[in-house]
């Protein structure tokens, strides 16, 4: 498994794991009307592209499969965190989440941030965050149900 940077020739690959993940991973905490109208079939690759350009987007990547990726904001929030249906739970996210956390140290930054899914939110609280407060959020008229959380990274000082 290789963690690189996002790169333009990835982003259909990135937009196709989304959309799956979200429809075969996400629908066991979600309704079909929710999943729909968080991604929906009718995606805009070019926003995506310019979107996943602006931030620190990583990308797991197996041969050329794109196993997972995940973007960092330059405040610390993490943005879109997502693992290849296919490769959930083989320690893509956990390499994703280093990355991300390693480059916000050497960005002087001291404390990530997420919206994390029902789905996600075990995997954020394994790694050290902790939920700050319960959301409902609406995309495209649906109410979905996700969770503010963050972590602080402080570097330890030097002893």
């Amino acid at each position: 498994m290789k963690i690189r940077t996002y790169e333009i020739r990835d982003t259909e690959k990135i937009v196709k794991l989304f959309y799956d993940t979200v429809h075969e991973v996400n629908i066991r905490d979600y309704t079909t009307a929710q999943v729909d109208a968080w991604a929906p079939a009718d995606t805009d690759i070019q926003k995506w592209m310019q979107s996943l350009s602006s931030k620190f987007t990583f990308v797991a990547e197996e041969g050329d499969i794109i196993a997972g990726f995940g973007e960092l904001e330059a405040n610390g929030h993490i943005d879109r965190f997502y693992c290849h249906k296919n490769f959930q739970r083989q320690g893509i996210g956990t390499l994703l989440l280093t990355q991300i956390q390693s480059q916000a140290q050497d960005l002087g930054i001291n404390k990530l941030f997420t919206e994390a899914s029902i789905t996600a939110r075990p995997f954020f609280e394994t790694h050290g965050f902790m939920m700050i407060r319960k959301q409902e959020v609406e995309r495209r008229g649906q109410k979905l149900i996700n969770f503010a959380m963050e972590k602080n990274i402080n570097k330890p000082p030097f002893v």
